[in-house]
Formats: structure tokens, C-alpha cells, sequence
């Protein structure tokens, strides 16, 4: 993967501009890895890639903080099974690359015992384009920034409705691959109908990002998508996913439902 003409994070951002000049908002799938089934992941992986502009890969934590209760489950019953971020990397190290940009969602702890440095250069061959990582406020993010910014490798950020102006400008400038715009406050997967004022603060945020913005938390059904489009150059789908593959169900017919809506 290191050879690739782009650095990864600009690989990121590509992938979603590509999506958004062919006329269609951008799809961000989460799967948490290794659930439901550890030796299905790559299987899995691979499937939703080539339906996906990028993946989006979920370290299975303890305490999932952000995450409601299907990537709470979803996680303890991976690390139950013994997923960890080392057996990710390796597993994915073996499988790249994929037809979609990677990026690894993941709490402050296994990254830090980890070791930044380490991680970065593990990431590179894993086919890993960039982190997420909801507990890593802005002002402590400097030392993980430059072991990935050393690697062409993206740390996004995420804003929110509360976030502060400055703060917002600040994040955004700071962000690389894309900027995840949180659509309501607390967690994942609630099953909350999206804020009506969810439009004006996606607005807000694409007038202060020259990356593309991306909407998550809440996101399960075609009509949203829909009204999501003009305000976002992308959509994140987490817990809607992790229950269509935990039920059994067919992820790749399920993205391909919520693309239809833009045809």
C-alpha cells in the first residue's frame, strides 16, 4: 500500500470527492471487527468494500462510551472472542489491499499501549488510512498526530451540534481525510428521528472544512440518507449495519438499499 501515488489520507478524501462529483452522497460503513463471527471478518470486510467509498473499522473497547448498546454488544462479544487492535493489523496486513479506503475507529487506551510510533508504521501495510478516536480531545492529540502525520496517515476529528464556533473552526482546520460531524448529541445507534436543524449545522460546518464533511450517529434508513445528500458529502452507517450482520442479514444489499436512494 505504500506505494500508492497518493498519501492515505489524501486517499480518504479522494475517494469520498469521487463519490460526491458522480452525483451521490458518499457511504461510510462501521463494522466492529470480528463480530459476529472472528474468521468472517476479512470475508466481510471485503464484501462491504467494494460497496463502500470507505470503511470504517471498529477496535473493539471495554467501554465504548460513544457507542449505544448494538456496538457495546458487538464489542464485548469480540473481545470475548479475541479480537484486539494487534490481531486487526495482522489480519488485515495478510488481506490488503481492499477496494475502499480503511480507517480504524478506536478508544485513546489500545492505541496508547500500543505504542504511536508502532502503530503508525503497523497501519501503513494493514492498508489503514486514518484513525477515529472519540476520547483524544484536540488539545492532546499532538503526539499521535505526528507519528501518523510522519506516515501520510489521517487522524479525523469529530465536531458536534454543541460544538463551539472556534472550537468547530479549529477541528475542522485540524482534521485530515475527511471531518465526522456528529448529527445529534449522545450516543450511537439510538433510533432518535435526526434533529430538524440537522441541515443548517452540516451547513455550517462544509462552509468552514475544505475536506468533505461526513454525517453519523443515527443514520439506518434510505429517506435519510436522502435528506442528509445536500448537506453532507457523506454518511456513516454503524449500528444499523452491525444489526443487519448480527441478525444474519445481507450488509451489502443493505448499503446498496440506502444508495438506491439517490438513483
Amino acid at each position: 500500500m505504500s506505494d500508492h501515488p497518493l498519501p492515505a489520507h489524501e486517499r480518504i478524501s479522494a475517494a469520498i470527492r469521487s463519490s460526491t462529483a458522480a452525483g451521490r452522497t458518499a457511504l461510510v460503513p462501521y463494522i466492529t471487527a470480528g463480530y459476529p463471527q472472528k474468521d468472517q471478518f476479512i470475508i466481510t470486510l471485503r464484501a462491504i468494500a467494494q460497496e463502500a467509498d470507505v470503511v470504517e473499522v471498529g477496535v473493539p473497547f471495554s467501554d465504548p462510551m460513544a457507542d449505544g448498546v448494538t456496538i457495546q454488544r458487538a464489542s464485548h462479544a469480540a473481545i470475548a472472542a479475541g479480537v484486539s487492535l494487534r490481531w486487526i493489523l495482522a489480519e488485515l496486513s495478510k488481506a490488503a489491499p481492499f477496494d475502499a479506503p480503511v480507517v480504524l475507529m478506536s478508544y485513546l487506551n489500545p492505541l496508547l499501549s500500543f505504542g504511536y510510533e508502532q502503530l503508525a508504521a503497523a497501519a501503513v501495510p494493514a492498508g489503514v488510512c486514518g484513525f477515529i478516536v472519540p476520547d483524544l480531545p484536540i488539545e492532546e492529540s499532538d503526539e499521535f498526530r505526528a507519528a501518523l502525520d510522519a506516515r501520510g496517515l489521517a487522524l479525523i476529528q469529530l465536531v458536534t451540534p454543541a460544538t463551539p464556533p472556534e472550537r468547530l473552526k479549529a477541528l475542522c482546520a485540524a482534521s485530515r481525510g475527511f471531518v465526522y460531524a456528529v448529527t445529534t448529541t449522545g450516543i450511537t445507534g439510538s433510533g432518535k428521528e435526526l434533529p430538524a436543524s440537522v441541515g443548517s449545522y452540516l451547513d455550517q460546518v462544509r462552509g468552514l472544512s475544505s475536506l468533505p464533511v461526513c454525517a453519523g450517529f443515527g443514520v439506518r434508513r434510505a429517506e435519510q440518507v436522502r435528506s442528509l445528500a445536500p448537506h453532507a458529502d457523506g454518511v456513516i452507517v454503524g449500528s444499523a449495519l452491525v444489526e443487519q450482520i448480527e441478525s444474519g442479514g445481507d450488509p451489502v444489499a443493505f448499503l446498496r438499499a440506502l444508495r438506491s436512494a439517490q438513483l
